[in-house]
């Protein structure tokens, strides 16, 4: 495996925010690992690693699948073990795997919600930190790395519910304290807030009904857009002045001149709907 390109791990990048992510890393040249649980040929919106990973690749970059239920900490171990065999290093780690049920995208309480749907805990928070505790090694050599969290505003206001906004709330928060911790090795962990995804699921809802829904384009992001940041943050000199942030993907955008589709600048959600990131007080306890 050439050693010039930077080597980036996506998880979750069967479809939407993961495969978007994957293919403008692959854009810039990366060597992308790609991991999820679906395989093969699969029809929109459904989407599979091997299709994900074929997109990197077209896109300029090394798209490479790996199947992995990130719920299962040996398939988990193995992956990391196979990455450090075959690249030898990680430059970019981004969390991005999570299990959302659509019985929390109701319009329900949470007590009338199956249980079920608390598995974001398990494949969305603690599969973001078992796969950063396996990463971290892999960076240490360099004193150089980035660790991405996709996160979301309902980290801060009312999303579909407390299964969908602890998750993220808990998200920012782990960004924050590893960041403390990789400080001194020169690798940064920042989580990034998306706006409204422009997946093909959400195409395809627009292209049903343009009247209706058309106006989704207008502030929506592509999946691409988070990616294209990584990289403007994995590539920036000042870096470690925002390690252990919280950002929102449309601001980094503006500030690194970064547009969506057709030369469009979609907006942040602080400015649509006043919410920001909460920030991490300066005490330390150890």
């Amino acid at each position: 495996m050439p050693d010039d390109k930077p080597v980036a791990l996506v998880t979750g990048a069967s479809r939407g925010a993961g495969a978007g992510i994957a293919r403008a890393l692959g854009s810039h040249g990366c060597t992308v690992y790609v991991t999820g649980r679906t395989r093969g040929d699969a029809a929109p919106p459904s989407g599979s690693i091997d299709e994900t990973a074929a997109q990197v690749t077209a896109a300029g970059g090394q798209g490479i699948a790996v199947g992995v239920d990130h719920g299962d900490d040996d398939q988990v171990k193995a992956l990391f073990e196979r990455i450090r065999e075959e690249a030898g290093q990680l430059d970019i780690l981004v969390n991005n795997a999570a299990i959302i049920r659509d019985e929390m995208m109701g319009r329900t309480k949470f007590w009338e919600e199956p249980l079920s749907v608390l598995d974001t805990l398990n494949v969305g928070l603690r599969s973001s930190y078992v796969a950063t505790v396996h990463a971290a090694p892999l960076m240490l050599p360099q004193r150089k790395g980035l660790v991405a969290f996709s996160s979301s505003s309902g980290a801060v206001h009312y999303a579909f519910g407390p299964a969908y906004g602890v998750p993220k709330a808990g998200t920012d928060k782990m960004a924050a304290d590893m960041a403390f911790d990789l400080r001194e090795y020169g690798i940064a962990a920042v989580s990034i807030w998306m706006g409204s995804l422009l997946t093909d699921r959400v195409r395809k809802i627009i292209a049903s009904n343009p009247e209706k829904f058309g106006h989704i384009i207008e502030s929506a992001e592509t999946p691409e857009l988070t990616g294209h940041v990584i990289w403007a943050l994995y590539n920036d000199p000042d870096l470690m002045t925002v390690s252990g942030q919280t950002l929102i993907g449309a601001e980094l955008a503006v500030r690194y001149g970064i547009t969506d589709d057709g030369g469009r600048q979609p907006p942040s959600y602080r400015n649509l709907f006043d919410v920001h990131p909460h920030r991490q007080c300066a005490h330390v306890m150890r």
